[in-house]
């Protein structure tokens, strides 16, 4: 379908691309107020982020919703409705992994914080950093697309690093925590931090399938 006359000489809406780029904006501002969080032990600074948090993840949903429903009055899209669907989808769904982080510390109030928890703030904050210059370069995708894999690629790379910081917290965690209840409060957060890198690399390879496709 794409490669009809037709398409070839329609213009393609543009307005998806400053969508994306404020979408992935929101998602750095919440990645690096979720680093906060893994900076102390603070009952009162988690609380405060988190609904700072919760804003960031307000205004995801009201960016994501934005772009589902340009979708449906949008004759010509710039790349597959599908792509540009399930890309928004799973960038908000990046968000509440954030907000979900940020939530089960805020609720549980351990009694310290892991540097584990903030070795994977980090990374969740450079995966942020990586799907803004991915989104930043959507525009120009045929033209950049060498970067974009860059970009892509190392998300995944991300994604395994977490694994190993996760995996490698659980041994220890259950070798060293003798207090149930604070070890199933930090697995708890711990995962959900580790689950949210997962989800990032998935939009990595919702790219890369765009860039297959159109690049």
């Amino acid at each position: 379908m794409k490669n009809t006359i037709f398409n070839r000489f329609t213009p393609k809406e543009v307005k998806f691309y400053p969508l994306f780029k404020k979408l992935s904006e929101v998602i750095i501002s919440a990645a690096d107020k979720l680093k906060e969080c893994t900076e102390t032990s603070n009952h009162e600074v988690h609380a405060d982020n988190y609904k700072i948090i919760k804003d960031f993840e307000r205004q995801g949903d009201k960016i994501s919703h934005t772009i589902f429903d340009e979708l449906n009055r949008t004759f010509i899209t710039p790349f597959d409705r599908e792509d540009i669907h399930e890309l928004a989808m799973f960038m908000d769904d990046v968000l509440d992994g954030i907000n979900s982080s940020a939530k089960r510390l805020a609720l549980y109030k351990p009694k310290s914080i892991p540097k584990e928890a903030a070795q994977l703030a980090e990374l969740i904050r450079q995966a942020a950093l990586c799907l803004g210059k991915i989104a930043g370069e959507l525009e120009t995708l045929k033209k950049k697309s060498a970067a974009v894999r860059t970009y892509c690629a190392e998300l995944h790379d991300i994604e395994n690093r977490a694994d190993d910081v996760y995996d490698f917290f659980v041994m220890k965690l259950f070798e060293e925590e003798k207090d149930s209840l604070e070890l199933i409060k930090l697995k708890e957060i711990l995962y959900e931090m580790e689950k949210t890198t997962d989800i990032v690399e998935y939009v990595g390879k919702i790219v890369t399938t765009i860039i297959v496709k159109y690049a």
